[in-house]
């Protein structure tokens, strides 16, 4: 796969990848226009997704209705480091998703490729919640 990063004006930077183009923007605060999300948003947007993409999958494949399932996902920074020292998952399901599954789609969330991908030292904390 290729990724062609073309500059689109100010501080708008989006890339074309398999026929599909990803906007990117700059809040205002820094310059931009705020017409997109951020690089740094999407880089978290993926990493939910691709969560939310594991726990589909798992779900989908014992027959769970995934219509009421959801997930936040928020962050600790380290401002000397300058960068996330914590992502805090958390897994939102109905009162009758089957409790047997909790550990089972905490473990398929971890699966996540861009996860994998990140350096091992920055933790993760998946919890389910239910509603």
């Amino acid at each position: 796969m290729s990724i062609e990063v073309k500059f689109a004006g100010n501080k708008k930077v989006n890339a074309e990848i398999d026929g599909f183009t990803v906007q990117t923007d700059q809040p205002v605060q820094s310059g931009g226009d705020n017409t997109a999300p951020s690089p740094f948003s999407l880089f978290l947007a993926s990493l939910g997704t691709c969560a939310g993409i594991y726990i589909k999958g798992f779900c989908d494949q014992r027959g769970i209705d995934t219509s009421k399932v959801s997930i936040s996902m928020d962050y600790n920074y380290d401002n000397v480091q300058k960068m996330v020292v914590k992502f805090i998952f958390k897994i939102y399901v109905p009162a009758d998703f089957p409790e047997q599954y909790e550990t089972a789609v905490i473990k398929s969330a971890m699966l996540c490729a861009v996860k994998r991908h990140l350096n091992p030292s920055i933790e993760s904390e998946i919890t389910i919640v239910r509603r």
